[in-house]
């Protein structure tokens, strides 16, 4: 048998298809949701040769078809830390920790994802990966019945678990045990229509919190979305009406800009699916609501002051009125936004984004003392170019707004912020990676070159 390792990086993306794949059957709707996207951002490519010609430079013009992010919910801390293990050999790694318990949801999380540049241009599939915390749950019973139940199923196959464990102490795994571990990995984010709780239990846990149900009653934690981006977000909503889709009410995230920053997000509305629970609770069949169809608007990465900026106008928009339920939100977020410069030179001299920056075939030519300027005189006299490092990552307000829009479409504070980033990295059993140092590092590689 063969010893030659195939990559993470090849590993990710068969994976990242086979998951598509699966989830396309599951939900045609995901199927529907591609095509659209496809056809936004071809005419989108077409009306801006600009935006085409830098993505090209930037290597992000050919993973935009397979680019994906999934998210996933589990119950307890053995099921994070080996899907930390079992992400790991896909080359994916833990990056940033999101609080959701300040917006109602009664989880934290991380995102899995390639970090380094390379890797995130041969593929950047991420799953937004969100842990259960059961002390949120008040009522003690329900909360020690919950454990109990999680104690009990394990959401990997024997086959998953021997190829991770082989793949630490090999280093590695040749083609046919890659693909044997991208068909075992699979079955973990599987839809089972099966509740292995009674009915009456999924309905208690369902009025502590839907997503608690959800993560709690079923023996895996199926995908709930998969994610396409779209270069055009409110283009892609109209359709998304316009064929019938039951889209959210608001695009969570900032308002349209002329600078797209951070990310933006909109999605339909979560499928009602049949659930049959067991035989000795009555054979009851039910339904349950959880998956659901998602895109995504990715734009510059922000720097923590412009990341500070950012959340203060958010709230300043949320909090002038009923949250981001109100009829007026649009309008609120697009007052409180104006505030937020909207053009990349200010973005850029004013730090509040990160820049990747390169010399143009003219700077290529220029002589080593014209090369030697400083930035600003670079790209003025057309010698370099600053272009917006794409955000790779997620946002706890975003996602929380995702994640409650397909929970019932309402908003609740029920819980108070308990950010516990410690528990959540013991659990996981490793340190969250800080996602600001890797686009720091970025820009500072891409400076480092530009006058070496």
């Amino acid at each position: 048998m063969s010893r030659e390792f195939v990559s993470s990086d090849e590993i990710r993306s068969l994976f990242a298809q086979a998951m598509s794949d699966m989830y396309r059957t599951e939900v045609p709707l995901y199927g529907d949701l591609m095509e659209l996207v496809a056809k936004v951002n071809a005419d989108t490519l077409a009306a801006n040769p600009a935006l085409a010609d830098q993505l090209t430079r930037n290597n992000e013009l050919a993973r935009l078809d397979q680019e994906r992010h999934g998210a996933i919910r589990v119950g307890s801390a053995d099921e994070l830390s080996t899907l930390r293990r079992l992400f790991a050999v896909m080359g994916m790694q833990p990056v940033g920790y999101y609080d959701l318990s300040v917006a109602g949801v009664p989880v934290h999380s991380t995102a899995f994802r390639p970090v380094t540049a390379e890797a995130l241009a041969r593929n950047p599939f991420r799953v937004f990966t969100s842990l259960l915390r059961l002390e949120l749950i008040e009522d003690a019973a329900l909360r020690a019945q919950a454990e109990a139940i999680l104690e009990q199923r394990d959401i990997f196959t024997e086959g998953a678990r021997a190829l991770i464990a082989q793949h630490e102490r090999d280093g590695g795994l040749n083609e046919a045990d890659a693909r044997r571990f991208v068909s075992e990995a699979l079955e973990t984010f599987r839809w089972h229509g099966d509740a292995t709780v009674s009915y009456a239990t999924y309905h208690a846990l369902h009025d502590a919190h839907r997503l608690i149900a959800d993560v709690v009653s079923f023996r895996g934690p199926h995908i709930n979305h998969l994610t396409p981006r779209t270069l055009d977000i409110d283009a892609a909503q109209a359709q998304m009406r316009k064929r019938g889709m039951e889209a959210k009410a608001v695009i969570e995230g900032p308002p349209p800009r002329a600078v797209p920053i951070l990310l933006r997000q909109t999605s339909f509305k979560a499928l009602e699916e049949a659930v049959t629970f067991p035989s000795d609770s009555g054979g009851e069949r039910g339904t349950h609501t959880a998956r659901f169809g998602e895109i995504e608007q990715r734009g510059l990465a922000l720097t923590p002051k412009g990341r500070a900026l950012y959340d203060q106008l958010l709230n300043q928009a949320r909090d002038g009125g009923a949250g981001s339920t109100g009829a007026d939100y649009a309008a609120r977020l697009r007052t409180a936004f104006e505030q937020f410069p909207d053009d990349l030179d200010t973005l850029r001299r004013e730090g509040l984004g990160y820049f990747r920056y390169a010399l143009t075939r003219q700077g290529l030519t220029a002589s080593a003392a014209e090369r030697a300027a400083p930035i600003d005189a670079l790209i003025a006299s057309g010698l370099a170019t600053a272009d917006p490092i794409v955000y790779e990552d997620f946002l706890p307000v975003s996602a929380a707004g995702i994640f409650q829009s397909n929970l019932g479409g309402t908003e609740q504070r029920a819980y108070e912020a308990h950010n516990s980033r410690t528990d959540f990295e013991t659990m996981l059993g490793s340190r969250v990676i800080d996602e600001f140092a890797i686009y720091e590092q970025w820009q500072k590689e891409s400076l480092r070159a530009l006058y070496t």
